[in-house]
């Protein structure tokens, strides 16, 4: 059991979200530090696609997180930094991209599928229905035929 837990607590360590921020890029000042980290957190890795640039280890990432650090030591608000970078690498760079009419599409599009599959549901169970409605009632034939198979007449037919 001793032999064990090292190994799990190596395996729980890596199982953990590391952030990729390199200790020479950490700025002296800690509430400078938190801004950028907040702001990190916002930006997408443009290499990963999938991460902010605070968690990944891109070359481009680093790049950018120093970019963020030098424009607040500069004295740029949090506000300008984030416009110098959407100015740069377009609103894609943001993980939550504004809401306005070239992203229309990326936030309406959840919805216009839902839409469109609960149309494509509707549509399929109204021509069900009318299926089931224009079936014609038996004939005098089919019924007696009917009535000889439940009571077990089936003999002659």
């Amino acid at each position: 059991m001793r032999r064990l837990l090292p190994a799990f607590v190596v395996a729980l360590a890596l199982s953990l979200p590391a952030l990729a921020v390199q200790p020479d890029e950490v700025l002296r000042d800690p509430a400078l530090e938190t801004r950028a980290r907040a702001i990190s957190a916002e930006l997408r890795c443009l290499v990963c696609q999938n991460q902010s640039i605070d968690d990944s280890d891109a070359p481009l990432a680093r790049d950018l997180r120093i970019l963020v650090r030098e424009r607040l030591t500069a004295g740029d608000s949090d506000r300008e930094v984030r416009d110098f970078v959407v100015a740069r690498y377009g609103d894609f760079v943001l993980l939550r991209p504004p809401v306005n009419w070239q992203t229309a599409l990326l936030w309406g599009g959840p919805f216009l599928v839902l839409l469109a599959g609960i149309v494509a549901i509707a549509i399929a169970a109204r021509r069900r229905r009318v299926e089931v409605s224009t079936t014609a009632p038996l004939s005098d034939e089919e019924k007696a035929r009917l009535a000889a198979l439940l009571e077990g007449r089936d003999k002659d037919l």
